[in-house]
């Protein structure tokens, strides 16, 4: 598991603490059902999540190393800015996104 900026995700700095950038890297199911991440498969998942129920980016990978790989690329690309987090979410939440672009790459 990766987190980007703990340190500026919580109530003060107007980026909320349950929207903290997180990557996970699982070989568990994606699917949809109570129980599906608990069984194992062999294609390893890697994905950004930008709050509980909000998925950035979700990609694959064959291997254990190779998703390793991908998640530390993953947090590159989302440092520098190179990650449309805006388009994972619905309802557009400005205030919010002007704000991260201030923490990543994108606002510079």
């Amino acid at each position: 598991m990766l987190v980007f900026r703990p340190d500026v995700f919580n109530e003060q700095n107007d980026l909320p603490a349950a929207c903290l950038p997180t990557i996970m890297i699982s070989n568990g199911s994606r699917a949809r059902r109570p129980g599906a991440s608990q069984i194992p498969t062999t294609t390893w998942h890697v994905v950004l999540t930008l709050e509980p129920e909000i998925e950035a980016v979700a990609e694959s990978y064959d291997s254990r190393e190779a998703a390793l790989a991908g998640a530390n690329d993953l947090a590159r690309r989302f440092a520098d800015g190179d990650v449309d987090y805006r388009a994972a979410y619905q309802i557009p939440r400005e205030t919010y996104f002007e704000r991260l672009d201030e923490v990543v790459g994108a606002g510079e």
